[in-house]
Parts: structure tokens; C-alpha cells; sequence
């Protein structure tokens, strides 16, 4: 993937290392390109205006709206503030414990946080949430997986956008974010943990699941073809 300067906001919580500052600025690279991507989007397909979401880049722990964020956290984004949290050491978990390197396969991860703002703005996340907190365990997992691998398609979206009109995106990129989709699947982290895979405890998808509808966003380029929450087929 190559990199285009004006990074988008984002805010740090802690200092540093020069390691971890280069990655916060390719995230914030990524960032400004998503804010691009779905500003067009929106206009496009909804007529709507796109408000952009905020970045917090962290260290070892911070707070959000939605609770407290710690390194065992992973990448979450916050309906209640708008912001993605990510700590700093999560690429190098990426890429060395979940074997999904390669800076594609980050910003695939920052576009996945980045779907659930649009789902935000789009009432979907809400209305989602409301209704897993009103039914039983398993009905909301299943919903979670829903919410998921919607995030997962309007990623895709956006990598078919990055691709057509950024021109920031190399050969080998797309699958190096089809390959990180697969390595976090929650089967494939159930096994890697030496777990048996349990599916009433999934709460993003398979690994077949998280790629599949990854390629749908991405051929498609299409919002209305991303509804999961309405599908007969995950």
C-alpha cells in the first residue's frame, strides 16, 4: 500500500516510541483516506453528508466513552464518543501472532472500526445494540456477527474506492486484507487458542464469513448490498 500524506485527526493518550509514532501516522494516513472514501459515499449512494469519525491512538490503557481500553482490548469503536480506539502494539500482534502482516491488512483493520461508524451514522449500530440488550445471550451473538460482517463489507467498499481512486493500493494488498479477515475469524481464534470452535459463542463471524462479505463489499462497491442484517445467507 502506498502512503499519501494529509493524515486525518487523531489523538495520542501516551508517549511514544519512534516505532509507534510511524504507525500512528499510517493509520492517520488510512484515516484521512476513509474520510475521503465515505464523504463520496455518502453523497453518492444517500445523498448525505459524511461526518468523519476520530482516531485515539493508545498505550497500554485508556478510557472511552464506552469503558475502559486496555492492549487485550483489540481495535473497538465507540457509538458514544465517535472515535476508534487501537492500541499502538496491535499490528505487531497482527502480524506476528495472528500471521496477517503487511500494511494492508492493518488498514483493512482500521476500515472494519471505521464501518461501524458509518453504521452509527446510519442508525444501524443503535438500533442493533438496543435490541441485543432486550434478548437472550445467543440471539445477541448472533446479531453481533451480523453488526460484524456489515463492518466487514463496508470495508470492502472501501478498499474497491482506495483501489479505484486513491491510487494507493499495490498488488498483493487486497489479499494481504482478505487474509487478515480470515485470521480473525472467531473460529480460526477459537482453534489458534487450542479451543474447539463453538458458534453460539461467535460474535464476528467465521473466518469464511468475515472474507466472503469482505469481496462483497468489494466488488460490489454497493451500501445497499451490505445489509447482513437482513440476510438469509451469512
Amino acid at each position: 500500500m502506498q502512503e499519501q500524506s494529509a493524515p486525518g485527526p487523531a489523538t495520542v493518550t501516551a508517549e511514544l516510541t519512534a516505532e509507534d509514532r510511524v504507525e500512528g501516522e499510517f493509520v492517520s494516513v488510512v484515516l484521512a483516506d476513509t474520510e475521503e472514501i465515505w464523504a463520496r459515499v455518502f453523497q453518492e449512494q444517500l445523498g448525505r453528508t459524511y461526518r468523519p469519525a476520530t482516531l485515539v491512538l493508545f498505550k497500554e490503557g485508556t478510557r472511552s466513552a464506552c469503558g475502559g481500553a486496555s492492549e487485550a482490548t483489540g481495535p473497538f469503536y465507540c457509538p458514544a464518543d465517535r472515535k476508534v480506539y487501537l492500541d499502538t502494539s496491535f499490528f505487531t500482534t497482527l502480524s506476528r501472532r495472528l500471521g496477517a502482516g503487511g500494511d494492508f491488512a492493518a488498514a483493512y483493520v482500521v476500515a472494519h472500526e471505521i464501518g461501524h461508524h458509518v453504521q452509527n451514522e446510519l442508525g444501524i449500530l443503535g438500533e442493533a445494540n438496543r435490541i441485543r440488550q432486550q434478548v437472550a445471550q445467543a440471539e445477541s451473538n448472533s446479531i453481533s456477527v451480523r453488526v460484524e460482517l456489515q463492518a466487514d463489507c463496508l470495508s470492502g467498499i472501501w478498499a474497491r474506492e482506495a483501489s479505484a481512486t486513491l491510487g494507493v493500493v499495490e498488488q498483493g494488498d487486497l489479499e494481504e486484507a482478505v487474509n487478515a479477515a480470515r485470521q480473525i475469524g472467531d473460529d480460526t481464534l477459537q482453534r489458534n487458542a487450542w479451543q474447539r470452535p463453538m458458534p453460539h459463542t461467535f460474535t464476528h463471524g467465521t473466518s469464511e464469513q468475515r472474507a466472503r462479505w469482505f469481496i462483497i463489499g468489494l466488488k460490489s462497491g454497493q451500501m445497499e448490498d451490505c445489509d447482513t442484517l437482513a440476510a438469509t445467507r451469512l
